[in-house]
């Protein structure tokens, strides 16, 4: 039996503290684990050519489920574990009045339009913030207003709205759980009636069914055993992306507390 294990990361600080914790609990059980890393939709078009024999971490089933399904045209996929329980959200820093900013249409109020940084800064265009975000600027007619989103990498998103509050500034932030922005700044999260946004989502891992032969039966029952949370993946996230912390060591000495 191989003991080597492909698993396809995609390239989001919160996303690699995830495959981490899974890199580490692979290497414990003895294997030989390779990382790549991709933006989400090439990910999902590694898992369905075989590139990749597994991915981490899914969002199903608002952000991924249609690359999921795409990927089993050709090869069914096992959904082993719960990382966390992600979702979308536009918020605000917490010094923006709530009676003023409760909800995407108070954009709109003229106001809340002449106090508010127009541009609103997103990550890259295969995310599914990014793909609802676009929506909402069309529904909401905050395009026609003035408001401009823009998509970048995610340290451009997290720097434009680290800048803009270091500066007391109103901004909107396209954002989502679990993410390290939210270990140490308040941000309240704007509501969305419409469900533009999608719903919480269950993050898992994918395994090719083809690839389960890799594995026996007890460690495809120990992956599925897998349970972490939106604090932890947040706070793990700012150890390695804001204390410059080593990740795998990071991920490896939580696991070990766990235990």
């Amino acid at each position: 039996m191989s003991n080597k294990i492909t698993i396809g990361v995609t390239d989001l600080s919160f996303h690699h503290v995830a495959a981490s914790l899974v890199y580490n609990v692979l290497s414990e059980m003895g294997f030989n684990v390779e990382r790549v890393y991709s933006p989400h939709q090439d990910n999902f078009a590694k898992l369905k050519s075989g590139e990749i024999d597994m991915l981490s971490s899914a969002w199903l089933p608002s952000s991924h489920g249609i690359y999921k399904s795409d990927v089993e045209t050709v090869e069914p996929l096992l959904e082993l574990g719960l990382h966390y329980e992600p979702y979308a959200l536009w918020g605000v820093p917490d010094y923006v009045p709530e009676d003023a900013v409760s909800q995407v249409s108070d954009l709109l109020k003229p106001d809340v339009f002449s106090r508010m940084n127009k541009n609103i800064q997103g990550i890259t265009p295969g995310a599914g913030i990014t793909r609802f975000s676009i929506k909402m600027m069309e529904e909401y007619g905050l395009n026609n207003l003035g408001y401009s989103f823009h998509t970048g990498n995610e340290e451009d998103c997290f720097s434009a709205f680290e800048t803009a509050v270091n500066k007391k500034e109103w901004i909107i932030i396209p954002l989502w759980q679990p993410q390290f922005l939210h270990h140490n700044y308040q941000i309240r999260t704007i509501s969305e009636p419409k469900g533009l946004l999608g719903t919480v989502d269950r993050a898992v891992l994918l395994l090719r069914q083809d690839r389960s032969k890799l594995f026996t039966q007890t460690q495809l029952e120990q992956l599925d055993t897998l349970r972490f949370l939106n604090e932890i993946i947040s706070a793990l996230d700012h150890q390695a992306s804001r204390e410059a912390q080593p990740l795998d060591a990071v991920t490896s000495a939580w696991l070990k507390h766990q235990m």
